[in-house]
């Protein structure tokens, strides 16, 4: 039994010293759930902060910061939480809620275009609602997505800062 009273809320800035909150529990048991608790705390307040930054980085552009679904196993809803107190958005929150054409399965297919056409194939043929994501390697392939549509995101993977100034000018808001 432990009562906790939080002197701050999520996604609050702090500063060094502050106190987060007061804790009345056994001292045992306090002691003994100390250093997992000051981890995660820490864990969930890096990636928050972060993600803040580059929220600050791309105020006054259209871009949008979203999170990855790779996260440290069992912490998946933590980490995800922590990005949108950082002022973040979530992606996915697993594979079953938007299809990703990474490099994999594009090569799989044959190329860019035959891997729109047969992921919108395979959705009306099973009238699924699915949004589709491409994963871009190069200006190229940014280039190819927007000639084939029929998609959502693209990814813009790896891309130098460069780069990616380039591809949002070709992009020019026709998909996120």
């Amino acid at each position: 039994q432990a009562d906790i009273v939080w002197t701050t809320r999520d996604g609050e800035r702090i500063v060094a010293g502050q106190t987060l909150c007061r804790i009345v529990a056994n001292t045992r048991a306090m002691l003994t759930a100390e250093r997992a608790a000051l981890n995660f705390l820490q864990l969930l307040s890096a990636t928050a902060t972060v993600t803040h930054g580059y929220v600050d980085a791309v105020k006054g552009t259209r871009a949008t910061i979203v999170d990855t679904r790779k996260t440290i196993p069992g912490l998946r809803l933590a980490q995800k939480y922590a990005v949108t107190c950082g002022g973040g958005t979530n992606h996915r929150m697993g594979l079953y809620d938007m299809i990703m054409l990474k490099d994999n399965h594009i090569d799989f297919c044959g190329g860019i275009a035959k891997a729109i056409e047969k992921t919108n194939q395979y959705l009306a043929e099973n009238k699924l609602q699915l949004q589709i994501e491409v994963e871009t390697r190069s200006l190229e392939d940014v280039a190819e997505v927007l000639r084939c549509g029929n998609i959502h995101r693209i990814m813009l993977d790896n891309f130098s800062p460069e780069d990616a100034a380039k591809a949002v000018q070709l992009i020019d808001g026709r998909f996120e």
